[in-house]
């Protein structure tokens, strides 16, 4: 099994960061690997939510990556799972107060299957550098509005 875990303190409250993750059409402002999302029609702004998204795949080459949210625990925890796409990870963020902000944390996990488990070094490694990330998003909230 893959697992991808990253950590970061954000300057922001809890209900400002989680508000922003949950709200997928974000993704593109601090994933680098969206190229498009939206939100499928008919679906809330929580658990049940799902997002038609387009990432940057291998070799810079387009695939689908569209995913819904499991868990909305406001302020709390977000937990989605991947619906299309060569590897169908699942991920969990949790918010915490901490230091005048947020603490995020961001966990990926993805058992293979098949003749993907081949692919368990690649994907290993995209996981790794999609919880990165983390860095993009205190960036971003730091640095601008919400």
């Amino acid at each position: 099994m893959a697992h991808a875990s990253n950590s970061i303190t954000i300057a922001r409250p809890p209900a400002d960061v989680f508000a922003f993750v949950l709200d997928g059409a974000n993704n593109q402002l601090w994933r680098p690997a969206v190229l498009e999302i939206s939100r499928v029609a008919g679906t809330p702004d929580r658990e049940g939510a799902k997002y038609r998204q387009r990432l940057r795949g291998p070799g810079g080459r387009p695939i689908d990556g569209d995913y819904e949210i499991t868990t909305c625990q406001p302020n709390t925890r977000l937990e989605f799972r991947v619906t299309s796409g060569p590897a169908r990870p699942t991920g969990t963020y949790r918010f915490a107060p901490a230091d005048g902000g947020t603490r995020v944390t961001f966990d990926l996990d993805y058992a293979p299957t098949g003749l993907a488990k081949l692919m368990d070094p690649i994907i290993a490694r995209t996981m790794r550098s999609e919880v990165a990330t983390l860095e993009n998003l205190k960036r971003h909230l730091e640095t601008q509005p919400i």
